[in-house]
Order: C-alpha cells, then sequence, then structure tokens
C-alpha cells in the first residue's frame, strides 16, 4: 500500500521521507511517512473512521502500518528503535474542543493511542487548539496556510522535556499545512526532531 515518499517541505521523491539537507529549516519537519495515497480503499477506511465512527478502523489501519514497517523496516522506525523509550513521544494533532465533542472522539488520538501502545512509546496530548478553524477539506492551499496560522499552542499542564524527539500524528496529508504549523509549535516549546506520520497523503 506504501507509495514513494516525499520530503515534507518541497514533497518531492525523498529517501526514507526525509526532508531534504537543502529544505531543512529551524522549526520545520524532520520527516513525513504515510501508509498509502488518498484513495479507495485506504480513502475509505479512514472515512468510515473519521465520520462514521468506526473507530476499530484505528487499531486496524495501525497494525496493516506495523506490519509493513516489519516487513520493509523504514527509516522513520530504525530512528524510532534506536531511542525507544528514552526519547520519543507520540503527539496528535488536536481537534478544536467542540468537534471532538460532536464527532465523540479524535482520530488522530485514536491513531496515535494505538500507534503508542503497539510500538511502547509515550503518549501525550502535548497540542491543544486554541481558535476553531474552517475545515481544510475545501480550501486551497494559501487558505489553508492562514486558516490554520497560531491556531495551536503547547497543552499548559505538559512539557516537552525530556521527550525532545516526536512522532506527530494526523489521519491525512494534504497540503500539509496544519502539520507544519503544529510541528512550529512542538520545535519552539523544545521537541529537537519532530516526523509527521499520517495513514494518507
Amino acid at each position: 500500500m506504501q507509495t514513494d515518499l516525499v520530503c515534507p517541505s518541497c514533497e518531492d521523491l525523498a529517501m526514507g521521507g526525509q526532508t531534504h539537507p537543502i529544505c531543512k529549516k529551524r522549526f520545520g519537519l524532520d520527516g513525513l511517512w504515510s501508509l498509502g495515497i488518498y484513495q479507495d480503499p485506504l480513502r475509505s477506511a479512514i472515512q468510515k473512521l473519521k465520520y462514521k465512527g468506526i473507530t476499530e478502523l484505528a487499531d486496524i489501519l495501525i497494525d496493516i502500518t506495523l506490519e509493513y514497517w516489519v516487513k520493509y523496516q523504514p527509516f522513520v522506525l530504525d530512528q524510532i528503535k534506536k531511542d525507544q523509550g528514552v526519547d520519543w513521544v507520540v503527539v496528535p494533532v488536536p481537534l478544536y474542543w467542540w468537534r471532538v465533542n460532536s464527532r465523540g472522539f479524535n482520530q488522530s488520538s485514536l491513531i496515535g493511542q494505538s500507534l503508542s501502545k503497539k510500538l511502547g512509546l509515550d503518549y501525550s496530548e502535548a497540542l491543544k487548539r486554541t481558535r476553531y478553524t474552517k475545515s481544510q477539506v475545501k480550501l486551497k492551499e494559501k487558505d489553508r496556510r492562514k486558516n490554520i496560522f497560531d491556531a495551536f499552542a503547547i497543552s499548559p499542564d505538559y512539557t516537552l522535556h525530556p521527550k525532545p524527539y516526536v512522532l506527530l500524528i494526523d489521519d491525512v496529508w494534504t497540503t500539509g499545512s496544519t502539520l507544519r504549523e503544529c510541528c512550529y509549535v512542538l520545535k519552539k516549546n523544545g521537541a529537537k526532531k519532530v516526523w509527521a506520520l499520517t495513514l494518507a497523503r
């Protein structure tokens, strides 16, 4: 299911999904790994999880992800294994509070909790969404960046120290605006490395 990986900055092909050296920014993502392209059957599974509340799909999709990782040993897994139990923490992209109340869950939290449990990594709701934002789905890339700007902050009861390496979780990478903004906040608050992991892009 997994397809060619891309640099999260320029979105050109990149070895292992690592950010190209020339694309690296102080507060930018260090890499991006996605299970597959946002098309059926993966798209259908994500939509059923997200909009129809079939929450057991989070575990199923993470099982598929980890089966792929075991078979192919991607670069991001090598990084996590090298520092397992010491530095890595799983952090989901948050939803605004009323959207969580309306939906009953945050799909990124479900995915992140499943992944952290199965990899034996710490999990933290380190980010909070500070304001309501329009759905990104129908917005153009420029409008997505503007829509999501300054929409996240570190949760007041959380500090990144001593967990400076973050696996940032979301369901879908489209333009990357949301994940880049979350990464910026995490790195401004002490994260040394942030990899994005999504089910699809």
